[in-house]
């Protein structure tokens, strides 16, 4: 599966988080990524260097001053041989770099040019607003979905909105190679951040419009007994997802309370007794304990782990994501991981074998490779 890829040329000016994950999940289906630096270094580099390190994994660097004259023309050859583009700068910059679409697809036809942005490259007076994953996550309406008991938005520890635009970016990367392999057609994709989170919201938006209730589908938002997060003994988290009533009655059999079965759809309320048995139940409990019965009562409970406790689940100890690379602990994007992996690449690292490779030419101006 790594080398599904493999002959794809990925010219990759992104930065921070949503395009390097999307070339990050290309590179290791075996398609060559070369990260394309300025002089200074990828942002992330100083901003997070681990985040740097895990989400350019398995990429080459070249580093290239896209002000200047000689870098620009060399950053066009290399787009003219490349298969595939990605960029996040904001809308207008490639163009008065001499790298944009209209210009690399006279030389190169097939190219599949991606330009992530955080509202779309045309949308006016917001396409050149700088906003980073909190914003996007709030303006699509994303975070409005998780709140806590005061109705207060939850601030999120992942950024949703940034992986999620990476997952898309690659998907559409992927449907345009599709295409341009049947049609010899190449693509310009405009990917918008916020369009992904979007999307996800379809059918909570559905559900808004016909009814006003604004929180997606009732039963499983978090409001009945049956499916819901408990809090255990010890003061961690338990999630029951007994939806169908055969899950719900197992759940009931083995806690010894076949007189909840019929109230499967009770509102997870204080002042619901039900709710407020299930709740003692679950406390009655440690995490630990819960975790054991997950694992035999088919009743759809599991525990809510930690970042730093997932390697010790069944789940995670058979279906092993981790890797170890530049020493650090890292997870792959697909499942088997590959067999090979390479550490993230040192600014412009690959610069003499990129430009010999890409364009078979010799040492490249800047001097050669950093070490």
């Amino acid at each position: 599966m790594e080398r599904m890829l493999e002959g794809i040329r990925v010219l990759d000016f992104s930065r921070y988080l949503p395009g390097p994950y999307a070339t990050l999940r290309l590179a290791e289906k075996g398609a060559d990524v070369v990260l394309v630096e300025p002089p200074e270094g990828e942002p992330a580099r100083s901003l997070n260097s681990i985040a740097f390190a895990v989400n350019n994994r398995m990429k080459r660097s070249l580093m290239l001053d896209l002000k200047d004259a000689n870098d620009q023309a060399t950053a066009f050859e290399l787009a003219s041989t490349a298969d595939v583009i990605v960029e996040s700068y904001r809308p207008g910059v490639m163009k008065r770099m001499g790298l944009d679409y209209a210009k690399v697809q006279e030389h190169n036809p097939g190219i599949v040019y991606c330009s992530i942005s955080g509202y779309g490259q045309a949308t006016a007076q917001m396409n050149t607003l700088a906003s980073h994953d909190l914003n996007y996550m709030a303006l699509s309406g994303m975070l409005s979905q998780l709140k806590d008991k005061q109705g207060k938005p939850v601030h999120p520890s992942i950024q949703i909105a940034d992986f999620l635009g990476g997952l898309t970016a690659s998907e559409m990367i992927l449907s345009a190679l599709v295409n341009r392999y049947r049609n010899g057609e190449g693509s310009y994709l405009d990917v918008a951040l916020t369009d992904g989170l979007y999307a996800m919201l379809n059918t909570n938006v559905a559900l808004a419009k016909e009814s006003g209730y604004n929180k997606g589908i009732k039963e499983i938002s978090g409001e009945k007994v049956c499916y819901h997060i408990y809090e255990t003994m010890d003061g961690r988290y338990i999630a029951l997802a007994a939806l169908e009533p055969k899950f719900w009655h197992s759940f009931c059999q083995f806690a010894g309370r076949s007189d909840w079965i019929k109230h499967q759809f009770t509102r997870a309320e204080e002042g619901f007794s039900i709710f407020e048995q299930v709740s003692a139940y679950f406390r009655s409990k440690p995490l630990e304990e819960w975790t054991e019965i997950s694992l035999q009562v088919d009743c759809c409970l599991t525990p809510v782990l930690e970042v730093g406790e997932l390697e010790h689940h069944p789940l995670w100890k058979q279906r092993v994501m981790e890797i170890r690379e530049g020493g650090l602990t890292q997870l792959a994007t697909m499942y088997p991981v590959p067999a090979t992996s390479k550490r993230s690449p040192k600014k412009g690292e690959h610069q003499t074998e990129i430009v010999e490779t890409w364009l078979q030419k010799g040492v490249h101006s800047t001097g050669g490779d950093s070490k």
